[in-house]
């Protein structure tokens, strides 16, 4: 069973927690996915990539949405060799599409100085540039046979360590979270109109906004010390220069909510794919995960 085409940078969650709830292996990056391998799901992520071909431009190794699907397209041209173009067709009504764009079209891109973006698109017009391409981007996959498929939306992104370090006071940026809020709202449209529209198809949204809202919240009741210095960067919040190799990390990642700059640790990661998992709707709408893969 395929369950992949992540596309969040180290979302952790959908790769790995959700597999292992699932009853599945873990997935190989498409780069050295081969023969039985493919069959059980290949991850296609790449750091830095974006919905727009643009975005992320200053990390010359990295993969935009596009070209990942384009690599999705390679991958099914080996399962029609093995499946037949029947077999194919069958198999991936079952799989699970992970797909969660968006961060680096803001991160590496409408935030980044050398970007023209900002001066050309208020907030509205950026979200609406983003999701009109994201759409086509996904009636790609579906017309390639994909029907499942879970949509990552984005997180409180004003309160990562790479944008704390900006505020002497080491406060969320409001004006950040009030960037994507469009983003986030768009998505939720979009993919109520893909599901009232394709049929067959199944999308669900994962509110990963209100999830990470709750345990930066409630930290303490997740297990979390520390809601604002990523356990592996330099200067301010531990975000103005990302986790570098060989850089010694803290001794007590679990009580840190941050990895480094950008993403969340590991143990967020697996609280929030264990609610988008068996969760409600407020995390997972129309259905969760588990739903999701019990369709027939």
């Amino acid at each position: 069973m395929c369950y992949g085409l992540q596309s969040y940078d180290h979302n952790v969650f959908a790769n790995g927690n959700a597999a292992e709830l699932l009853g599945l292996p873990l997935i190989p990056a498409h780069s050295v996915a081969s023969g039985e391998d493919i069959l059980h799901g290949v991850n296609y992520a790449s750091a830095a990539a974006g919905i727009l071909d643009v975005t992320g431009r200053n990390f010359v190794g990295r993969i935009p949405f596009a070209r990942q699907i384009a690599n999705f397209e390679q991958t099914l041209d080996q399962m029609t060799a093995s499946l037949g173009a029947a077999g194919v067709s069958q198999a991936l009504a079952s799989c699970l599409f992970f797909v969660g764009m968006g961060s680096n079209d803001y991160l590496n891109n409408y935030l980044m100085p050398n970007y023209p973006t900002r001066n050309q698109y208020n907030a509205q017009q950026y979200a609406n540039l983003l999701v009109q391409q994201y759409r086509v981007d996904l009636l790609r996959l579906y017309n390639l046979g994909a029907r499942k498929f879970i949509i990552g939306g984005l997180g409180l992104m004003g309160c990562i360590p790479s944008i704390l370090a900006q505020s002497m006071t080491s406060s969320c940026s409001q004006q950040v979270n009030d960037l994507v809020t469009p983003f986030n709202a768009n998505v939720k449209t979009m993919l109520n109109n893909l599901n009232a529209e394709l049929p067959g198809a199944h999308f669900i949204y994962l509110d990963i906004e209100n999830m990470f809202r709750d345990i930066l919240t409630r930290p303490a009741a997740y297990g979390f010390s520390n809601i604002n210095t990523g356990c592996c960067g330099l200067g301010r919040n531990r975000g103005q220069v990302t986790c570098l190799p060989f850089e010694t990390p803290c001794s007590n990642r679990d009580q840190y909510v941050f990895w480094d700059a950008f993403h969340p640790t590991a143990k967020v990661n697996i609280i929030m794919g264990r609610r988008a998992f068996n969760g409600d709707l407020s995390v997972a709408y129309p259905m969760n995960i588990q739903q999701l893969a019990n369709l027939e």
